[in-house]
């Protein structure tokens, strides 16, 4: 990011002082502000190391080679393999409360950033001109909660993105999701059934894609986007997901 960004959100904390969304800490520089951690905080967040991860859901693997055992256990994913960040638990999981349910907007730079770095985790030479496809919210989320949190994610991601890299990775919302239940709210086998035939295509497909998404559960709603894609003409469909539980 600019300096120019620092110093704008330097002052909007200085203005509105918030402080770091973990620890709470009064920002002293641009940076700190910029992201919303202090810096102490932000360097202890760090994407899992060289632990080998499932190529299905992308959590780190314990004794199983290639595959966890939850994701042999399903059928053959419509998605072509999933990288995920962070673990849900601890700091990581107060991140996602301050950035999804306290609106801490200024998170987005960083989980944005995280996101980027992820990209490099695909294990296959995954997609030569990607497009980033959001998962769609669900109907009346927004009206509920008064803000999409990863429309925002993906606003983050393009600007992010940009500075750093040629071509540009587009965001394109293509996607709808049908009324269906909350998949916080069922087990694990009827989360795999719940959104079968409830996501839609609105708008031409692009025939390289990233899905993306906040937290991976299941995977049942990655892969129910990603066969929606597919019946809609895309070619490769991967997906990526800052926190896996």
């Amino acid at each position: 990011m600019t300096h120019l960004g620092w110093i704008g959100s330097l002052i909007r904390e200085y203005l509105v002082p918030v402080g770091c969304a973990l620890c709470g800490k009064t920002f002293l520089t641009g940076e700190e502000a910029w992201y919303g951690l202090c810096r102490d905080c932000s360097a202890s967040l760090t994407i899992t190391g060289e632990q080998p991860r499932c190529s299905c859901c992308g959590r780190p693997l314990i004794a199983e080679i290639d595959r966890c055992l939850p994701c042999r256990e399903q059928e053959t994913p419509s998605v072509d393999q999933i990288v995920s960040l962070f673990p849900y638990s601890g700091n990581y999981r107060k991140l996602l409360v301050a950035y999804k349910f306290k609106r801490y907007q200024a998170l987005g730079n960083f989980l944005a950033e995280s996101l980027i770095a992820g990209l490099s985790r695909f294990t296959a030479p995954v997609l030569q001109n990607p497009v980033l496809v959001p998962v769609p919210p669900r109907p009346g989320k927004i009206r509920k909660t008064g803000w999409d949190q990863i429309d925002y994610l993906g606003k983050r991601l393009t600007n992010a993105y940009r500075k750093t890299h040629s071509p540009s990775l587009p965001v394109h919302q293509c996607l709808k999701r049908l009324p269906s239940q909350s998949q916080k709210a069922l087990n694990q086998e009827d989360r795999r059934t719940n959104l079968l035939g409830r996501i839609r295509c609105t708008k031409p497909i692009p025939q390289e894609v990233i899905l993306f998404d906040d937290v991976i559960t299941t995977g049942s709603t990655l892969n129910a986007c990603a066969a929606a894609l597919k019946a809609g003409g895309a070619r490769q469909v991967y997906g990526i997901c800052l926190f896996y539980r």
